[in-house]
């Protein structure tokens, strides 16, 4: 889990913490490649759109680009995303998913779960209606 703020961090981890994962804090990006590089195992990344010296955009690209040469092995990439325009920015860094803030306890565990089953999780919330209704593109 990697965000640069604690509450953000903390309200991950409460609805994750049960003993069924092993949960790591990371307090910047440069320390989550650093993690994915020491670690024997990374089944998921979830990562905060908003950190100081590297958000996860540029940590889940860096991630995408060491596994396409073989220097890590794909990990999957739920980002924490501020607002629904900022989806554009989570699917062209190659985010396997994504949460609109405010969190909230069935969207992160549907997430995880999703991502840990080999699937994408794309949260709709503040979609446009006509979009949600099949109507728009």
């Amino acid at each position: 889990m990697a965000s640069d703020t604690a509450a953000v961090r903390r309200e991950v981890i409460s609805v994750l913490d049960g003993g069924e994962h092993e949960i790591i804090e990371a307090h910047s990006g440069p320390e989550v490649i650093e993690l994915a590089h020491e670690l024997e195992q990374v089944d998921l990344v979830i990562g905060d759109i908003q950190m100081a010296t590297m958000g996860a955009i540029a940590v889940c690209l860096e991630l995408r680009l060491q596994a396409s040469y073989d220097a890590l092995d794909e990990i999957p990439f739920l980002m924490l995303l501020d607002r629904r325009p900022d989806v554009f920015q989570a699917k062209r860094c190659g985010a396997d998913g994504w949460i609109i803030k405010p969190l909230d306890a069935i969207r992160i565990r549907r997430g995880v779960a999703a991502l840990l089953a080999g699937d994408r999780y794309e949260d709709a919330s503040f979609m446009p209606a006509t979009v949600l209704a099949g109507e728009g593109g």
